[in-house]
């Protein structure tokens, strides 16, 4: 009578995975930001799969983790098994809602950019449902379940904007500026992911002035506090041209400072001519 032998045990995906997101990033932290898990949840899936292996996948030192031997001959195969896994997903979502398009961007290009131009890409092709998350780094489109990228870069991926820095500000608080000197008398606004801009703008037009004023970590809410008078804010072309049309901003200096990282467009794979996400990413290229 034959005997069927005990079936293998396979390893734990999800042990597998947060195992791969620590080789590949190269830490702890940055693996559980991308699954979205505290650290001590990677540490413990690492440390069950070492355990079933009886091997050490890391060396733990003082200021961080090394992989050992064994994890730099595992890592290459299971990120590779895992990108194949996510564009497999990608293409099986694809395939049963073909018409909705997942777009990944910064929350002020989301809200100043992107929110105004969804009226008219509805208007152009209303079968298509379009869904925004705002991050604040580009995801990892291999991994990512977004469909397109839209983030300033200097390079890559498809220019859909130039952008360019100068200070924009309400008409009343305008009429009080002649001079680029007379900033150091009033608030001057800044983004805290952009606190480099206002130095940026000042050494470029060669104006030596001390600014101080409000910091915000909402480029919108800081946008919202120039149009209200509360101060001078440096304006990202894109982002304030909606305001800039409607008189609600203005520019009070002619000077302005070309950027080399414009807003850019990267899809996560080739799409065929005519699919949703082809339409719109030629729809905001456009």
């Amino acid at each position: 009578m034959p005997v069927a032998p005990p079936p293998l045990t396979r390893l734990p995906l999800n042990a597998l995975r947060a195992f791969e997101a620590a080789a590949r990033t190269g830490a702890f932290t940055l693996a559980a930001a991308e699954l979205g898990v505290t650290p001590g949840a990677v540490t413990a899936h690492v440390k069950a799969l070492e355990d079933r292996l009886g091997a050490a996948l890391f060396e733990r030192q003082a200021r961080g983790v090394r992989l050992t031997a064994l994890g730099l001959a595992a890592v290459e195969e299971l990120t590779g098994a895992f990108d194949a896994l996510a564009g497999a997903e990608v293409r099986l979502r694809a395939l049963a809602l073909p018409q909705e398009v997942h777009i990944a961007t910064l929350p002020a290009i989301a809200q100043l950019w992107l929110s105004p131009r969804l009226p008219a890409l509805r208007a152009a092709a209303p079968e298509i449902s379009v869904s925004i998350t705002a991050l604040e780094a580009p995801p990892n489109l291999k991994r990512s379940l977004h469909d397109l990228s839209l983030f300033p870069a200097e390079a890559g991926g498809r220019l859909v904007a130039e952008d360019a820095l100068f200070p924009v500000c309400s008409p009343a608080l305008a009429a009080r500026l002649v001079r680029v000197e007379e900033l150091g008398s009033v608030p001057c606004l800044s983004d805290t992911a952009w606190d480099r801009d206002w130095e940026v703008w000042l050494q470029a037009v060669g104006v030596d002035v001390a600014v101080r004023g409000p910091a915000f970590s909402l480029y919108a809410l800081a946008v919202e506090e120039a149009v209200n008078g509360a101060g001078v804010l440096m304006g990202h072309g894109p982002l304030v041209a909606g305001h800039l049309a409607r008189g609600t901003l203005v520019a009070p200096f002619s000077q302005r400072v070309s950027l080399a990282a414009g807003l850019r467009l990267w899809s996560a794979r080739p799409q065929a001519k005519g699919s949703a996400v082809a339409r719109v990413a030629d729809f905001l290229a456009g």
